[in-house]
């Protein structure tokens, strides 16, 4: 995608907020209208004029009918079009008339219904900040997914589905002297092992996105290996509105009753932090360890269990159908079972998973493994869409705790923002809303003589993986 269509902005080293297809921004006193101007002169790879009535066509269709008709629905807090009666929870609709203006060539103007100091944040690793030509999208139709068009690095040689795609670099690129590379390949392969073989017989340069610790040691000793810096720590939902978890010894019982560290140990090779927050290193308003939370207690848990009633149901724990997620879903069966509860686990793809939660308005479903942050707790799969009441993906149905979150997310301040996360953390934990696990993110393997940020330097994740600027890698294949 990023190399394809480019970015309006990146994140860059250090949390850096880059300018890529756009110039820069500004928020309203209020931090309620977000004012975005663009980068002028540039053209989509069709000859399509790049600017402001393109970038709205684009976030029309994104947060439009054809946008919800595809599972879209970014966390932008504009008004929107009435939902029809009859429809179901959760049900997005359009953006009303003057959400989004265009007040000049290069400059959209986004009019929010509350104050989101987080709004450019959000925009990382999502659908509205790729543009795509407006021409093209017409011509093509239901074929654009095959024959996309943007103004970024490279442009689309050839593209077969689940397989491979090929771009090549784009001559009439904004930035001077950039991309650096002539062409890329893109290839799809089935596992951590396909992939290790593969660059092992110089069939690939980069492998993006290892999460296999014996392979990522192995890596070490033929390739460079990049620990990219986390910012979605895995959480254990519970559904607080539903036995056993709507009580909160029940609640307790598990914190007492879940010991992270082997697991991390066993697992993951202890690479990564263990966490007590929905924040990770790379991300803002970190806060490893929180006051109040309650760690690992058998002794404790035996007790709770007892009090609780848990040792007389079957606790129903899911998970998406990952490794990584599986593993540790499996690991915390076993420590469970230990002090005498009885698991049930079950895991799904991400079409399954949202039917699992989504389910009798989302009171099937017991406890989950997932993760639950991103760079700014406000973007992406962050801390709202776990814990606050209005996500269909959240357990908590808790108005104090939805207040300091839009109180954090209100905020231009960020010690503001972030005295409000740490008070949200340390509310999490005081009402045993879920326990957090570790901050994952998995590794990038390259050759030596590729060099590029997120490759061979660090970067924070969006979510759980960073998005690479590809017009910023090299390869030199004699250093």
């Amino acid at each position: 995608m990023t190399a394809i269509y480019g970015q309006l902005f990146e994140l860059g080293p250090n949390g850096t907020i880059i300018d890529d297809l756009a110039t820069g921004y500004t928020f309203s006193p209020d931090a309620k209208t977000v004012t975005i101007t663009l980068r002028p002169g540039v053209k989509f790879t069709d000859g399509t004029p790049f600017n402001a009535q393109a970038v709205y066509y684009n976030w029309m269709r994104d947060l439009g009918k054809t946008g919800i008709s595809n599972g879209l629905n970014p966390p932008w807090l504009i008004k929107e079009l009435p939902v029809p009666k009859g429809s179901p929870p959760f049900t997005a609709e359009p953006p009303a008339p003057g959400a989004i203006d265009v007040t000049g060539p290069y400059t959209i103007v986004v009019h929010q219904t509350v104050p989101n100091a987080a709004f450019v944040d959000q925009l990382f690793d999502s659908i509205p900040n790729w543009i795509a030509s407006p021409t093209a999208l017409q011509k093509e139709g239901a074929s654009f997914g095959q024959n996309p068009v943007g103004a970024g690095p490279f442009q689309v040689v050839t593209n077969i589905p689940n397989s491979e795609l090929i771009v090549k670099k784009n001559p009439n690129y904004w930035q001077a002297g950039h991309p650096y590379l002539d062409a890329i390949t893109f290839k799809t392969v089935g596992s951590d092992e396909a992939a290790y073989e593969a660059m092992l017989a110089n069939q690939g340069q980069v492998y993006e996105d290892m999460s296999t610790t014996q392979l990522i040691n192995e890596s070490a000793a033929h390739f460079t290996v990049d620990n990219n810096l986390g910012t979605s720590p895995y959480d254990l939902q519970l559904n607080t509105a539903v036995p056993p978890f709507k009580n909160p010894k029940a609640r307790q019982a598990i914190y007492a009753a879940t010991n992270f560290q082997p697991i991390l140990q066993h697992l993951f090779g202890g690479r990564y932090p263990i966490t007590e927050s929905f924040t990770g290193p790379g991300g803002i308003c970190y806060e490893q360890y929180v006051p109040g939370y309650q760690g690992y207690d058998p002794t404790l848990a035996k007790q709770l269990i007892a009090q609780s009633g848990l040792n007389k149901v079957t606790i129903q724990l899911g998970t998406i159908a990952l490794s990584t997620a599986q593993d540790s879903m499996d690991a915390l069966r076993a420590e469970w079972e230990q002090l005498g509860l009885k698991v049930n686990i079950q895991s799904w793809p991400l079409s399954g998973l949202i039917a699992a939660f989504e389910a009798n308005h989302g009171m099937n479903w017991q406890a989950m493994v997932q993760t639950a942050g991103a760079y700014d707790p406000a973007g992406g799969v962050g801390v709202g869409f776990r814990f606050d009441s209005t996500s269909p993906f959240s357990g908590v149905h808790d108005p104090k705790l939805d207040a300091m979150l839009q109180n954090a997310q209100g905020s231009t301040d960020m010690a503001t923002r972030c005295k409000y996360y740490h008070q949200a953390a340390a509310y999490i934990a005081q009402k045993y809303y879920g326990p957090f696990y570790f901050t994952f993110s998995p590794a990038n393997i390259s050759v030596h003589g590729i060099a590029g940020p997120g490759l061979t330097t660090p970067l924070a994740s969006v979510a759980v993986v960073p998005t690479i600027p590809w017009e910023d890698v090299y390869y030199n294949p004699g250093s």
